[in-house]
């Protein structure tokens, strides 16, 4: 659905050029929710502008929906863009518009005729939880409520693909868990493809399919989040499932596994009915594609057959660090 090869965007501040994305490659698959994550700074939004061309990159190629948006002209791309949904950090409101106003205005500045667009706002207002709200401003809304005016808008053309930035870091924790359920709810009944940046792990943990790690405008890692968990060395896996406990004891051979699907739950209890292990610490988690653990253990001190035993059973095993 959205491929995207050797990007590269770059700026200049005080005189010297900043590399703000630094040849990135991207695969989002039709119907896959996909995370981008890094700090401030790394190049995210840069990279979500350029999706929509709100950016123009310097080089590479942006494909949406099989079509090369960096070769279109400036008529073709308006068009190419009613496919594509955005929505904002801060909500973009107008606040002189109602509710209904709000999603409206998506299907005015696209044309849609006025009986029309009062049919599918009625219906965009109860996708999103907000029956009773229609005639509401944007000063009475709660930031959840905003946010999902402003996702409401976003599907108002009915695009296949919704990107989002940094959707949820302006929001409390409860309302940041409601607005991923909605955002997860989309997903699985209009089968949208979801590109969304943040630096908060919890949001990759919760909804997202894919991920990316992205530094100084690359991708340190990238793919699914089920091999990145398996991946040595993962920074993924080690944000998802941080561990802090002592990398090392005295006579005793300390092991990070990492354990993804139906083996998750029942990995750990077949090691410890099997061998001399103590579990140090960890858990195991719903992802929003699968289950999913990590563990720090204390293996006996020369642990090769509980290492063969766990990789057995796919898990991912490397020393402690």
């Amino acid at each position: 659905m959205i491929e995207i090869k050797g990007l590269r965007k770059t700026y200049r501040s005080r005189g010297r050029e900043v590399r703000a994305v630094d040849g990135v490659d991207l695969t989002v698959g039709e119907g896959d929710v996909y995370g981008v994550l890094g700090q401030s700074g790394a190049g995210k939004s840069t990279l979500l502008r350029c999706v929509n061309m709100l950016e123009r990159p310097d080089a590479g190629t942006i494909t949406v929906g099989g079509v090369d948006l960096t070769a279109l002209n400036r008529k073709g791309l308006r068009l190419a863009r009613h496919g594509i949904g955005m929505i904002h950090q801060h909500f973009a409101l107008l606040s002189s518009r109602t509710v209904a106003g709000n999603i409206a205005f998506a299907l005015e500045v696209t044309g849609v005729p006025r009986s029309a667009r009062k049919e599918r706002v009625a219906e965009l207002i109860e996708l999103v939880g907000l029956g009773g709200r229609a005639d509401a401003y944007p000063a009475q809304l709660s930031g959840g409520q905003k946010q999902r005016v402003g996702i409401a808008r976003a599907l108002a053309a009915r695009p296949q693909v919704l990107l989002s930035d940094e959707a949820t870091s302006a929001l409390d924790p409860e309302t940041t868990d409601s607005i991923l359920r909605l955002l997860q709810d989309l997903n699985q009944r209009l089968g949208l493809t979801i590109l969304l940046i943040t630096h908060e792990m919890d949001v990759v943990k919760k909804i997202c399919h894919s991920a990316a790690v992205m530094r100084d405008g690359a991708f340190v890692e990238s793919g699914p989040v089920a091999e990145l968990l398996h991946r040595p060395g993962s920074t993924l896996a080690r944000g998802l499932f941080p561990l802090s406990a002592p990398a090392t004891l005295p006579g005793r051979t300390v092991v990070d596994v990492t354990v993804s699907g139906p083996d998750a739950d029942t990995a750990l209890t077949g090691l410890a009915r099997n061998f001399d292990i103590s579990l140090l610490e960890g858990s195991v988690e719903t992802l929003a594609a699968t289950r999913a653990g990590r563990w720090r253990i204390a293996l006996p001190e020369d642990g090769t057959a509980a290492v063969e035993f766990l990789r057995a059973r796919g898990a991912q095993v490397e020393a402690a660090a």
